[in-house]
């Protein structure tokens, strides 16, 4: 019975199989119904370049450097006795810094003096020896030897006196130089000796530092390769000249932050240090809240011209091949993608100054260069009308917002 209904299974299900296979086959020959269009081109955000004017300014690194500097050294040899000032204070010239032991030098003044008082009682005997014989050599009374005589002790009477009034002179100097004073008028820095240090008039290390910090000057160095490429680029056209000596420059302290006075550029040095081939330009810079303090490392951007033709290219859309090179991708008439290799020249905020590469009307990709290559036919659309994508983060935001 078994062996029966296994039969009549054979035979049910064998034709059912088979119609099944040819109705598979007549759908797979027949046309296909349905088929998928093809992909949509990939969207990419594109500038239109084109030229404008624009301002080149170079950055250059500099020192804060004091107006004037005087070091205190005293002229003459003692013990300090007194310091009368306050280190880091403001000073002014003429003011009294350091006083050393005058007793000596007070002596060698009164010295000086009483010399001089007794030259000039000589000279009153001598003088009135050599009126007398002036007398009595118009009578012949005297011999002219003796005439002589007085006329030579009264010439040496008159240089002793002199003599001596240029001692009292050198001997008051000394006495005043007992006072050491401030040359200059500024701030003043540490002392360098204590009261009862020995100092002489050849003090090799001065006993304190003053500095003028208001205004004060920022010295920094540019290479004369880089003025010689200037004054090409000038020459031909491609640069508009600045205002020279009355540029504006800005500074960039050592902490990132701008310096809020502008300085004015004095003069630029004719010799360039054979070392380093660069010279150095001098700038003025008011300082009335002594914010630069000399030696201080600072960052001086001034402008160096303005070019009326320049093409400025976000830095968004510039990369760089495996060797470097800086390149953008442009979109053509046909809508396909092309690859540029550019020179850029220096950075103006977050764009680039390109000097080759590109034209005026090309197109560059902005966003969405990660998706595309070079021969790709993509759509291209203006960057300034892409929509932002929607960032997951901000769904639960904006609903609430929407509600």
């Amino acid at each position: 019975m078994e062996s029966i209904r296994a039969r009549v299974n054979l035979k049910t299900i064998v034709p059912a199989f088979a119609a099944v296979c040819m109705m598979s086959c007549m759908q797979g020959c027949g046309p296909k119904k349905g088929a998928a269009p093809p992909p949509p081109l990939p969207e990419v955000s594109v500038i239109t370049v084109k030229t404008e004017e624009s301002a080149l300014a170079t950055e250059l690194p500099g020192r804060v450097t004091p107006l004037l500097v005087a070091e205190v050294r005293p002229q003459i040899g003692g013990i300090i006795q007194k310091r009368l000032f306050e280190e880091g204070a403001d000073v002014k010239a003429g003011d009294i810094l350091y006083h050393i032991d005058p007793a000596l030098y007070k002596a060698s003044y009164n010295r000086a003096k009483a010399e001089l008082g007794r030259a000039e009682a000589r000279m009153i005997s001598i003088r009135k020896r050599y009126d007398r014989y002036k007398k009595l050599i118009e009578s012949s009374a005297i011999s002219q030897q003796d005439f002589d005589n007085a006329e030579s002790d009264l010439k040496t009477s008159e240089a002793e006196i002199l003599s001596c009034k240029a001692s009292v002179e050198t001997a008051w100097i000394n006495l005043e130089y007992t006072k050491i004073i401030a040359p200059i008028s500024g701030r003043i820095g540490r002392s360098h000796i204590t009261v009862g240090s020995l100092v002489s008039a050849n003090h090799i290390l001065p006993l304190a530092v003053i500095q003028q910090i208001d205004p004060v000057y920022v010295d920094v160095a540019q290479s004369s390769a880089s003025l010689l490429q200037l004054k090409q680029e000038i020459s031909k056209g491609q640069l508009k000249s600045s205002n020279g000596d009355k540029t504006k420059v800005k500074l960039i302290l050592e902490d990132g932050s701008c310096y809020p006075l502008e300085g004015t550029l004095q003069f630029r040095d004719i010799t360039v240090d054979q070392s380093t081939g660069s010279f150095i330009l001098r700038i003025v810079f008011p300082n009335p809240d002594a914010v630069l303090l000399p030696g201080m490392f600072v960052r001086a951007v001034m402008e160096i011209g303005v070019n009326r033709q320049a093409i400025l290219l976000p830095q968004q859309a510039v990369s760089r091949d495996s060797k470097g090179r800086p390149l953008a991708l442009i979109v053509d008439s046909s809508g396909k993608v092309v690859q540029r290799i550019l020179q850029i020249g220096q950075a103006i905020g977050d764009k680039w100054i390109v000097s080759s590469g590109l034209q005026p009307g090309d197109r560059v990709i902005m966003e969405g260069m990660q998706k595309v290559r070079p021969g790709a036919e993509v759509k291209a659309i203006p960057f300034a009308e892409a929509q932002p994508k929607a960032n997951p983060s901000n769904a639960p935001q904006a609903a609430a917002a929407s509600k």
